[in-house]
C-alpha cells in the first residue's frame, strides 16, 4: 500500500476516528488520502494552533489523537497545542506535509521557508515538545511509522512525523499484521525489592493516605486504582489534574489537594500522613502550590515506568504491577476520614442583586449531571470549577499545568467527537474564549450540542488576581457575545442567554437543560474583580514569587 495509506490506517488500529488540521501546500494530496480513507474523518478547524488544541481535548477520552499541518507556517502555529500536549502527558500524532524530498535535498527556494534552503528549523523546534521526530520516506516508513506510534502510545507524549508531499503516494511492503502497541513492562527482581520495602512501611505506618495524580488517567488505570483505595481503606484526595478519576462519592475520598491554596482539612490528612501513597502525581505551582509539604522520606510515589519510595528508587516497574503490590500489603485498621466542606446548590430562592461568583459556582453545583464531560478554562473557571463536586462518571478537563487560556473551546470540539453520546459542559472566561472564538462555528457547523458557560469579567481576572488590577493590559475589547454565536450559527443551531443576576442563570441553566438537542451558550455577567477564593490566594503566592513588592525596584 502506499506510504499514506499505511499511515492511516496504523492510526485507525490505535483507534483514531478523527484528524484535524488545516489544509495547506505539501499536505494536500495526503488530505485526498484522508477522505477517501474508511473509519476516519477529516476535522477541517480555523486554524492550526485550535486544530492543535482539538486533538489533545479528543485524545483525553478517545486515548490519542492526530493533527495534521503544512510545513512551517502550519506546523509552528500548532506548535503550542502539541507544546501543551507533551506537558500535560497527552499522546497526540502531529503529521506535517513537507516540501518533496528533491526540493528540500536541493535547498529551493521555496514557500513557507525563509528562503535560504533551511529545513530543518521547525523540525528543530518540535523535538523539544515531541518524543519522537521522523522523515518519512519510502525505505523507513513501514518501521518508522509503527515505531513512533508505538512511543506516542506508550509515553503519552506527541510525537511528529514529517510527511514529504512526493512520499505519500509512494508504494511500500507494508507489515500484514495489526499494531500490537506496549505496554510498560516490569522487572521480576525489582518488584520484589519494591515489595518488601512497601510493605515493611506500610506495616509500620500509623495512618496513611492516598493522592491521585493524572497520570493514572492517561494510563486508563482508574479501575485499579479504585481496587487499591478500597484495599488500603485509606482516605484519598485527588489533584485537580485527576478530577473525577477516582468517584467523588466515595465514602473514602476526602477531597481535592491543592497545598497551600487549597482546604486545610485535606492538606491536614495528606500532609501529615506518616505514608503517602503519590500515584501517577504531577505537581505545580497552580495544580498544588509547588511541592507537597511532606518528608520526602514518607512518600511513596508511584509512575507508569518507575516508583520510589523514600529516597530509595525502583526503575523499570509498572504502575500496574506496583499498585497491585501496594493492594496486596492487606487491609489497615478503619481510617478516621474526614470530607474536605463540599460546595452544594443553594435552597431554590434565588440571592437578590447582581450575579457574584460564590452563587455562581453553587448554582453550577447542582448543574452537573453523571457521565458529564466538564472542561474548564485556566484561570477563575479552571479554579472555581475543579472545587465542585462531580457525580459519578464524569470527565474533568483542563490545562493548568501549561495554562494555556482559550485551550478549552477547540478541546471540546475534540471531546465532543471522542465522546458523542455524553453531555459536554464548558466553562470558560471571555478572555479566554476571545483568543479561539472562531472554532465554536466548527462546533455548530458540525450541529454539535455542547453547554458553553462564559464568565463575562471584562478581561484577565486570573491576571488581575496576579498583579495590575485595574491595569489597562488586563483589560480586553467587550463583544456582543450573543450576536458572536448568531453570526457562527446560520443554521440556527443555538440558543443563547444572558445572565446578570441568580435568578437569571437559574433560569438559563434550565434552558440548558431543556435543549440539549442544540448549543446552548449562556454569557454570566459579573464584577472584573470578583474570583473564587483560591484563586484569590493562587494569585497572590504568584505574584510574591515572581514579582517585587509593590515600590521596590
Amino acid at each position: 500500500m502506499t506510504v499514506g495509506d499505511h499511515l492511516l490506517r496504523r492510526l485507525r488500529e490505535v483507534g483514531v476516528r478523527h484528524v484535524f488540521g488545516v489544509p495547506g501546500d505539501y499536505e494536500m494530496e495526503f488530505l485526498d488520502q484522508i477522505e477517501a480513507a474508511d473509519g476516519i474523518e477529516w476535522v477541517g478547524n480555523c486554524n492550526e494552533l485550535n486544530a492543535a488544541y482539538a486533538a489533545d481535548g479528543y485524545a483525553r477520552l478517545n486515548g490519542i489523537g492526530a493533527v495534521v499541518t503544512t510545513f512551517g507556517v502550519g506546523e509552528l502555529s500548532a506548535l503550542n497545542g502539541v507544546a501543551g500536549a507533551f506537558a500535560e502527558l497527552v499522546p497526540v500524532v502531529s503529521i506535517v506535509g513537507t516540501p518533496a524530498t528533491f526540493v528540500m535535498r536541493d535547498k529551493q527556494a521555496v514557500h513557507h521557508t525563509a528562503g535560504d534552503g533551511e529545513f530543518g528549523r521547525a523540525e528543530a523546534c518540535a523535538a523539544q515538545f515531541t518524543a519522537a521526530q521522523v522523515m518519512l520516506d519510502r525505505d523507513n516508513a513501514a518501521i518508522e511509522i509503527d515505531r513512533a506510534l508505538s512511543l506516542c502510545w506508550l509515553t503519552k507524549r506527541p510525537v511528529y512525523l514529517m510527511l514529504p508531499c512526493d512520499v505519500a503516494y509512494q508504494t511500500i511492503d507494508a507489515p500484514d499484521g495489526p499494531l500490537a502497541l506496549p505496554e510498560p513492562t516490569t522487572d521480576p527482581a525489582v518488584l520484589a525489592r519494591f515489595a518488601d520495602d512497601v510493605g515493611e512501611r506500610l506495616q509500620a505506618a500509623g495512618s496513611v493516605a492516598l493522592l491521585v495524580g493524572p497520570e493514572v488517567d492517561r494510563y486508563g488505570l482508574a479501575p485499579q486504582l479504585l481496587k487499591l483505595a478500597e484495599a488500603l481503606g485509606c482516605p484519598v484526595a485527588s489533584l485537580s489534574t485527576a478530577k473525577g478519576v477516582f468517584p467523588e462519592d466515595h465514602d473514602q475520598f476526602v477531597g481535592g489537594y491543592a497545598g497551600r491554596i487549597g482546604d486545610r482539612g485535606v492538606r491536614r490528612m495528606v500532609e501529615e500522613a506518616d505514608c503517602l501513597l503519590a500515584i501517577g502525581t504531577q505537581f505545580a505551582d497552580t495544580v498544588s502550590g509547588g511541592l507537597p509539604d511532606i518528608d520526602p522520606g514518607r512518600i511513596v510515589a508511584v509512575h507508569p515506568t518507575a516508583s520510589s519510595a523514600g529516597r530509595r528508587q525502583y526503575p523499570h516497574l509498572s504502575m500496574t504491577d506496583a499498585m497491585q503490590v501496594l493492594a496486596g500489603a492487606g487491609a489497615r485498621p478503619a481510617a478516621t476520614i474526614t470530607q474536605a466542606r463540599r460546595v452544594t446548590a443553594p435552597a431554590a430562592k434565588p440571592q437578590d442583586g447582581r450575579l457574584v461568583q460564590e452563587r455562581f459556582w453553587t448554582r453550577m453545583a447542582g448543574f452537573f449531571e453523571p457521565g458529564d464531560v466538564v472542561i474548564a478554562d485556566q484561570g477563575t473557571s479552571y479554579v472555581g470549577g475543579s472545587a465542585l463536586p462531580l457525580p459519578r462518571g464524569c470527565s474533568f478537563v483542563g490545562q493548568p499545568l501549561w495554562g494555556s487560556i482559550g485551550y478549552t473551546l477547540p478541546a471540546l470540539l475534540g471531546t465532543l467527537l471522542a465522546a458523542p453520546q455524553r453531555r459536554h459542559v464548558l466553562m470558560i472566561g471571555d478572555g479566554s474564549l476571545q483568543l479561539t472564538a472562531q472554532e465554536l462555528s466548527t462546533v455548530l457547523r458540525r450541529g454539535l450540542t455542547p453547554v458553553v458557560v462564559m464568565i463575562n469579567n471584562g478581561g484577565y481576572t486570573v491576571e488581575r488576581c496576579i498583579l495590575g488590577a485595574h491595569a489597562e493590559y488586563n483589560t480586553i475589547a467587550p463583544w456582543r457575545y450573543d450576536k458572536l454565536v448568531e453570526a457562527f450559527d446560520p443554521a440556527g443551531r443555538a440558543v443563547t442567554a444572558r445572565a446578570t443576576t441568580e435568578a437569571e442563570l437559574m433560569r438559563a441553566l434550565e434552558t440548558a437543560g431543556s435543549n440539549r438537542d442544540r448549543l446552548v451558550f449562556i454569557e454570566a455577567v459579573m464584577d472584573e474583580l470578583d474570583a473564587p477564593e483560591p484563586l484569590v490566594r493562587l494569585g497572590k503566592a504568584m505574584s510574591s514569587t515572581d514579582y517585587h513588592p509593590a515600590g521596590v525596584p
